[in-house]
């Protein structure tokens, strides 16, 4: 690696690929297993590899009894923040193993048993965390979908993982606004073919739900009656290949792909990444700034500090405007946080509102060792600003829902490497990366080409999904042999560094929130003037993408009357059917889209006029004075 051949990384990384037996082996010993592994690699039906078939245990168990058990029961496990609601907890690991042992009685007594799943809807609160762990305890599978989301994303969701019970709360509470999630979940359902049995709703004070008054036999009633009287649940144990979790990411078209995790290669990978990726050891504590609807919450705001014996920070806030850009900082100094992880977006965010970081003034935060930024690229001004300002390392990483913890790093606690902004830094053990070019040939370093991860990947990742095999393989395995298809584009330098450069398909990164263009698109295809439309994503400093909506209206409407109005209400659908996080603000009436001769629109295209390159227009193109009339449109971006 560039010099650094004899590090504690090399051998690490050296190891994970040769022999990765002996080191997954090794790491497992740091979780408690029931019937421990003999097996660690189970390579007998490939390109279907799992990891510690055979052995089982409780993730849970994992999580919060054997803490308690071994003395850290009055230390805290989570730290609930809240600006916007004007609140703050916290629950010592005895007081969470409590909670969840109580909700995992409620949800067994509504007939939830090993292999059920259960959806959870639900924002920012401690209630979404325990609604969590209780399913683990269970060896029940859960399935977060993000509070923000929309009726249509909602229903996808419920039709596809069929859960018994769905746990909700009545809203979620943005800085201007307060969001019912009732009548979104009644919508969902209602679109659903399949019914939950039974839906638990944590009623919040800033809007309750109506319980009771629809007709719907489902409703049960609130949470805090439910908890007083249940009966605390022991863990369940479940085989390391058993499912943790589904987590829907936005497929470019169609059904949403769940990403199964299953229980044993998870806690494997999380335990091992908390202490020698993010330097974060049991007793301290870790600050992540996400939300539990996204991967990072679920890997870094509840498994992974637990797992440890660290103390984990939830935060129902903001980076700006709970109450300024100096929420990060009270948060970090007022805990002790020794190591935050976020988005690129939040920094960019913070750096908008406080350039000179005047705010920072008063907080100390001394003791805070690294900043971890992913989620989408980490741009080099935004690197240097944290970096001056924080006077800590600020570390990119790069990984994505599928994987469920870092591709790439630099490994903090490992082994401490130059960095080099634009780049994650290098591969993490057990991730064989690799650029291809189109025949599957690795790319000479510093060329760009597809990145990719040679099978099998490591624990943690994901074995495939959800009842989908076949998807899992023709959407990650089929381009390249052997090869995990990352659907991101990018080049290794001659130090071993990756750079990567952006999606190489439509899928949209809008402030770390990947979002398909699909379903923007579907959104805009149902208003009855559109004919037909194209999403695209343009570059955009702040949000890193931003979604652009380009429509074609049906005959016989006169855009020059009738535009302004189909255009507010296109942008009204959007946020309807898609939620607010889809931030979609321009569309513009165009008089035709650039299409192939088999009649796929030309999204790249159209993407890279936006972004003010010379676009690749495609042999195959059916008629180029399409793209020749939308050049100007398509180089006038509002930001």
């Amino acid at each position: 690696m560039g010099g650094m051949s004899n590090g504690a990384y090399a051998a690490a990384y050296a190891q994970s690929l040769s022999d990765p037996d002996a080191f997954w082996g090794e790491a497992a010993q740091l979780i408690e297993w029931i019937t421990p592994p003999t097996t660690v690699l189970d390579s007998s039906n490939p390109p279907f590899y799992r990891w510690f078939t055979g052995a089982s245990l409780n993730t849970c168990f994992n999580a919060l009894d054997r803490h308690v058990r071994d003395g850290r029961g009055e230390q805290i496990a989570m730290y609930y923040d809240s600006p916007v609601t004007g609140t703050k907890a916290s629950f010592t690991y005895a007081d969470l193993l409590d909670q969840v042992s109580r909700f995992a009685g409620v949800l067994s007594g509504l007939g939830v048993e090993k292999g059920d799943r259960v959806l959870i809807y639900m924002p920012m609160i401690p209630e979404a965390a325990i609604a969590m762990l209780a399913c683990a305890r269970l060896g029940a599978v859960h399935s977060v979908v993000f509070g923000g989301f929309a009726p249509a994303e909602l229903s996808a969701r419920i039709e596809d993982a069929k859960p018994v019970v769905i746990v909700s709360a009545s809203c979620g509470i943005e800085p201007t606004r307060t969001i019912a999630y009732q009548p979104m979940l009644d919508a969902g359902i209602e679109r659903s073919a399949h019914k939950p049995e039974s839906v638990i709703m944590f009623q919040r004070p800033q809007l309750p739900a109506e319980i009771g008054v629809t007709d719907k036999d489902w409703q049960e009633c609130d949470w805090a009656e439910l908890m007083r009287d249940a009966e605390p649940a022991g863990c369940v144990e479940v085989d390391a290949t058993d499912p943790l979790y589904i987590l829907y990411t936005s497929g470019t078209t169609g059904r949403p792909k769940g990403i199964v995790r299953d229980n044993g290669g998870h806690a494997v990978a999380l335990r091992w990444s908390m202490e020698n990726i993010y330097d974060v050891h049991p007793g301290e504590v870790w600050f992540t700034a996400s939300d539990v609807g996204w991967v990072v919450g679920h890997s870094y705001i509840v498994y992974a500090p637990l797992l440890t014996g660290a103390t984990t920070i939830l935060y129902e806030g903001k980076p700006v405007g709970t109450p300024n850009a100096g929420a990060f900082w009270r948060i970090i100094a007022e805990y002790g946080a020794v190591g935050m992880f976020t988005a690129p977006t939040a920094y960019r965010a913070i750096k908008r509102e406080d350039p000179n970081a005047e705010l920072l003034a008063g907080h100390d935060i001394s003791h805070l060792r690294n900043v971890f930024l992913a989620g989408e690229r980490l741009d080099p001004d935004t690197y240097h600003w944290a970096n001056d300002v924080l006077h800590c390392e600020v570390v990119d990483n790069w990984w994505q829902t599928e994987t469920g913890w870092p591709i790439c790093s630099n490994m903090r606690g490992l082994e401490p490497m130059p960095i080099k902004p634009g780049s994650p830094s290098v591969p993490v053990p057990g991730y064989d990366v690799q650029v291809l070019d189109e025949v599957g040939a690795q790319c000479d370093r510093g060329n760009e080409g597809a990145i990719a991860i040679k099978l099998p990947m490591p624990p943690g990742t994901l074995p495939t999904l959800w009842q989908d095999d076949a998807r899992y393989v023709s959407g990650y395995l089929s381009v390249y042999e052997g090869y995990y298809l990352t659907g991101d584009g990018g080049k290794i330098d001659e130090d071993g560094y990756v750079y990567v450069m952006g999606r190489t398909d439509d899928v949209l990164n809008v402030a770390g929130h990947r979002l398909s263009t699909g379903s923007i698109e579907a959104a805009l295809a149902g208003h009855p003037a559109v004919a037909e439309c194209a999403v695209i994503g343009v570059a955009d400093d702040f949000k890193g993408q931003i979604p652009r909506g380009l429509v074609v209206l049906k005959g016989g409407i006169d855009a020059s009357t009738e535009g302004d109005r189909i255009v507010k209400e296109l942008v009204q659908r959007v946020r309807d059917e898609v939620g607010a996080v889809a931030s979609l603000k321009q569309v513009d009436i165009v008089a035709g889209l650039p299409k192939t001769r088999s009649g796929k629109i030309l999204r790249k295209t159209m993407r890279e006029l936006a972004d003010g390159k010379t676009p690749t227009i495609p042999g195959t193109i059916e008629d180029a004075s399409v793209l020749d009339a939308l050049a100007g449109t398509l180089r006038h971006t509002v930001h």
